[in-house]
């Protein structure tokens, strides 16, 4: 019977090393670059007009949708690629996992001017907005599903591992027929999360202005935050409705029936009582077209695909049970590696610089302004844990009540906070403390759903033999949470909170700064520091506020959550 594992060794994680410092400063020089890039774009930029009109909704709404689309199948092709490579291979996990915790932190929208600045200095505007708002969706999609993939990777049943090298799988073979499959559920629920995610930035995607430099897109953020400015409620209410019908229609026609269909991956040894199912599903598999498409030619591509990755790691030995090195890298890749450490320098060294210029008396207002957002974050994760896991597990293990509340939580999650914020804002400013509570509260309603989805997905795929045995042996209400529930629950617990923090982080740039009213309302924060430095071009501040920003989140990282992934990998891995 699989159980999860109770080893009692604690094994410490790696604390903060001269790469973390080398990634640091290649961010600061990125910073530089694009600032250094947006000098060169015109002062005045016109923008579009956005049409209130409730005829341009279906057409805003299939635009926004195309942006989360490309957004969205970037996302997975990265994640798959670069969670692989670093479960697979130890050396290279020594760099990309910090630098992967360097991505999740970065401030998105202190870092958008750069990019849409920089593309804009050599491409035309539209061109460079519409790449710019797939960066900026991108940015919010992929951590969580690159998170997820990599925690599945590392948390592979032993006897899986052993049965790839007694029958010699080749790679591809290992990956389709074991790896992709074993991480299937997870990384459908941080799909999901990660198109919620992707509607909740999407209004500041599609609606960024720099000083007089408009680069608004047409879709449905746009058309909300262009509701909203002008007071025209009936529209903010037609936008609403006309999201909330995107996100059931995928709902129905694409996330339920991927669920349905990837419930046969889970990993136990007794078929669950109740499965998840999909109308639309039933429907496409009686269809005589799909069963062609799927049968004939779907295989017959499959074949194709097989027989030329195969032929592509033929003379690749079957990966032992555990990869601990990567080999030692080529001679081409210690001068390319040269290389980029020089460029790294001498860019941070100009980062540095620019460093300089920025007034003494600022540098204790942003140590301060980490320190105050760093407690707002943490009271928004106590919240999140609190009502996450026990909504999260009932979900997960009851399929008539996730057919209920399924679509309720995608609907609710992909809200834009952003957009019913200066509403609640109106009853919260009466309140004593009133704007810490609107800063925390943005940052529960942003990123509390990072933790919901990755319970979700982590309570439904506790095998079914496994409740059964613990029914069998009336193992109930706290021994069956501390033997089972939470033990199996862990990985998820960590990818979720590590992705729900940075995005607090994030977060914290819309949070401690609100306009509204023709006001703006600011408390003491590192976000709100970079909101005005973005604001205001104050390129000096924003590089010192986002380096700081990210070293502290990539601290916390390293050395608390790092720690609780070697953990998960050896105490509580489904065995």
């Amino acid at each position: 019977m699989r159980r999860p594992i109770y080893r009692p060794e604690w094994l410490p994680g790696p604390a903060l090393t001269l790469g973390d410092g080398l990634i640091l400063l290649g961010l600061a020089t990125l910073v530089y670059a694009g600032a250094r890039l947006g000098l060169r774009v015109p002062s005045v930029v016109a923008g579009p007009d956005i049409s209130l009109n409730y005829s341009a909704l279906p057409w805003y709404a299939l635009l926004s949708v195309g942006r989360m689309l490309a957004a969205y199948l970037l996302s997975l092709v990265f994640s798959l690629v670069y969670g692989y490579y670093a479960a697979r291979n130890r050396t290279a996990e020594k760099v990309m996992m910090p630098l992967l915790d360097v991505l999740q932190s970065v401030p998105i929208l202190s870092f958008l001017p750069v990019v849409i600045l920089s593309f804009s200095a050599f491409l035309p505007q539209m061109v460079a907005a519409e790449l710019a708002a797939i960066v900026l969706i991108f940015t919010s999609q992929a951590w969580n599903m690159t998170f997820s993939f990599y925690q599945s990777m590392r948390t592979l049943p032993t006897e899986q591992r052993e049965a790839a090298a007694i029958f010699r799988l080749d790679p591809w073979l290992r990956f389709k027929t074991m790896e992709l499959p074993f991480a299937a559920l997870g990384l459908i629920w941080n799909s999901i999360m990660s198109w919620s995610g992707g509607w909740f930035f999407l209004m500041a995607a599609e609606t960024f202005i720099v000083g007089q430099r408009d680069f608004r897109l047409p879709g449905l953020g746009s058309y909300l935050q262009t509701a909203a400015s002008t007071g025209d409620m009936p529209a903010v209410f037609a936008g609403m409705a006309m999201l909330v019908l995107v996100i059931i229609a995928l709902d129905q026609f694409v996330w339920r029936p991927v669920l349905a269909w990837a419930n046969k991956f889970k990993v136990e040894m007794v078929e669950s009582e109740d499965p998840p199912t999909s109308w639309f599903l039933d429907v496409l598999s009686r269809s005589w077209i799909f069963q062609q498409i799927t049968g004939r030619v779907g295989k017959r591509a499959g074949e194709r695909l097989d027989g030329a990755l195969r032929r592509r790691f033929r003379d690749h030995a079957p990966a032992p049970v555990e990869s601990t090195a990567g080999g030692r890298p080529s001679p081409a890749a210690l001068v390319v590696g040269a290389v980029a450490v020089a460029f790294v320098i001498c860019g941070g060294l100009r980062a540095v610089q620019l460093a300089a210029t920025l007034p003494a008396a600022m540098w204790p207002i942003v140590g301060l302004g980490v320190l105050a957002t760093q407690l707002r974050v943490t009271i928004a994760l106590v919240i999140t844990l609190a009502w996450t896991i026990p909504v999260g597990v009932a979900i997960g293990t009851n399929a008539r009540l996730a057919r209920f509340l399924q679509p309720v939580v995608q609907v609710v999650a992909a809200v834009p906070a952003t957009a019913l914020f200066p509403v609640l804002l109106i009853f919260l400013l009466q309140l004593p403390q009133g704007l810490n509570l609107a800063a925390v509260l943005l940052m529960l309603m942003g990123t509390q759903w990072y933790l919901l989805f990755n319970v979700i997905a982590g309570s439904s795929a506790i095998p079914q033999d496994l409740k059964a045995t613990t029914n069998l042996l009336q193992i109930s209400g706290w021994d069956r949470w501390r033997t089972l529930t939470l033990p199996a629950l862990f990985p998820f617990l960590i990818t979720g909170a590590i992705t729900a923090s940075g995005g607090a982080w994030n977060a914290s740039i819309v949070a401690e700064q609100v306009q509204f009213g023709g006001q703006t309302y600011t408390v003491l924060g590192v976000g709100a520091l970079i909101a005005q430095a973005t604001g205001s071009g104050n390129y000096p501040l924003l590089l010192v506020s986002t380096v700081a920003l990210v070293g502290t989140v990539v601290a916390i990282n390293r050395l608390l959550w790092r720690r609780m992934y070697r953990l998960a990998e050896t105490r509580y891995r489904m065995e």
